[in-house]
């Protein structure tokens, strides 16, 4: 006896026996909605993770020193004391940065992972790295790097 030919599309429709191409057309989507999920989450998860400061937060008077121990600020006498106002313009001793930078600054911008300096053009001229609260650091071309960390009141 012979089945009729909608029973036999009835039981490919239901999962009893699919063509192979069926199947990987079901991984296929499969694997793209793990990756697009995954790249949403990731997404949410980094913007979590660095949060921009508010200029406030960072507004005040910064040590800048060769060397990037925290240790070894208190034994170098090669730094220099600058101002990040709350305007977002810099002020102090700013001459002394021409020697790392080859220019001096004139303007900052908080990023989410560090503090950019600009020039008196806008573009950005140096990045300091956050190391840890309150401290960051710049590594020149040259190898060294130059410190950054808030100056005690």
């Amino acid at each position: 006896m012979r089945r009729p030919l909608s029973s036999l599309r009835t039981k490919l429709r239901w999962g009893v026996k699919r063509p192979m191409t069926q199947r990987v057309f079901t991984c296929k989507k499969s694997v793209w909605l793990s990756a697009t999920l995954m790249m949403f989450f990731g997404d949410v998860n980094m913007a979590n993770s660095l949060k921009l400061a508010d200029p406030s937060e960072l507004a005040g008077k910064w040590q800048v020193r060769e060397g990037s121990s925290a240790l070894l600020q208190d034994r170098q006498p090669n730094g220099c004391l600058i101002e990040l106002k709350l305007d977002q313009t810099l002020g102090g001793q700013l001459d002394c940065m021409v020697r790392w930078l080859g220019q001096a600054p004139s303007g900052w911008f908080p990023e989410p992972d560090g503090i950019a300096l600009t020039n008196h053009e806008g573009s950005k001229t140096a990045f300091f790295s956050r190391q840890k609260s309150e401290f960051y650091k710049l590594t020149l071309p040259v190898g060294f790097n130059v410190s950054l960390q808030r100056a005690p009141e």
